[in-house]
């Protein structure tokens, strides 16, 4: 159909696969985006947590599971729900992150002035889960699906909260945004690996 459908075709899947090799690209290449997210996500974690002192990553430490404003962890049934409902609620969280990682960056930028790599870490973080948010919807609108979801509340809550309670609070905050990072940014991969032609069932 297409001059790339060639390198496309899959024998045994040319029933579903060959008619659309424009939304096989897409799922590969933002499976892919996703995958190499999910190891700069580990990295920006562990560089946070390094920069933070002690009681950070110290054996046993098991900071507070504060609630994130407009953010919450993936559900325990996410899983078990349809392909296209999972990758909304990847979408919504992909969204509602990146100015999460800006509050983060600012409260770091005075508390680790003298971290330029991870303020550059958590600069480049905010922007790749826009990039992959949107490629997300991308791949959303090609399967027809509506790229809905609930608005996020307004990052700046989470910032006055942490900045106002003090020092310990606002690095929780940002341990608590970057681990919600990683495991959005890995949950995203594993929905999208369920797309991938060859890829897990």
């Amino acid at each position: 159909m297409s001059r790339r459908e060639g390198s496309l075709e899959d024998p045994q899947a040319d029933s579903s696969v060959s008619p659309l090799p424009h939304l096989e690209a897409k799922i590969r290449q933002t499976h892919s985006l996703a995958r190499l997210l999910t190891k700069y996500a580990e990295q920006l974690l562990q560089e946070y947590v390094q920069h933070q002192g002690d009681p950070f990553g110290l054996p046993g430490f098991s900071p507070p599971r504060l609630p994130v404003a407009g953010l919450s962890a993936p559900a325990a049934g996410h899983a078990g729900l349809p392909a296209p409902e999972r990758l909304r609620l990847d979408a919504a969280a992909l969204t509602a992150l990146p100015p999460l990682l800006d509050v983060v960056r600012r409260h770091q930028a005075e508390l680790n002035p003298r971290a330029p790599r991870l303020l550059r870490r958590l600069e480049d973080a905010a922007r790749q889960a826009r990039a992959l948010g949107a490629a997300v919807e991308a791949v959303l609108a090609a399967l027809g699906a509506e790229t809905r979801g609930p608005p996020a509340e307004p990052a700046a809550a989470a910032s006055a909260a942490a900045t106002a309670a003090g020092v310990f609070p606002a690095k929780v905050l940002g341990l608590r945004v970057c681990g919600l990072y990683r495991e959005w940014v890995s949950r995203t991969e594993g929905d999208l690996g369920q797309l991938v032609p060859g890829g897990p069932a």
